[in-house]
């Protein structure tokens, strides 16, 4: 069965901090409503809005079958 993959880029602050287990509920669970499952969550840093420099945070990746 071929699949889908969508990956969400997640991070607290522009500048950094610790990534809030209510905000990655909120995603995870809105993502399900819509048919996505989770596959993996990945730390990584997360390009920031201001700079050449990244912050860091998590790579969200969900699957669903096409």
């Amino acid at each position: 069965m071929p699949y889908e993959y969508k990956v969400v880029e997640l991070r607290e602050k522009m500048l950094g901090g610790k990534m809030s287990g209510d905000k990655l509920e909120r995603v995870l669970n809105e993502h399900a409503t819509q048919g996505w499952q989770l596959k993996a969550i990945t730390g990584a840093d997360v390009k920031g809005r201001l700079g050449p420099g990244g912050v860091e945070g998590l790579l969200v990746t969900f699957e669903r079958p096409v």
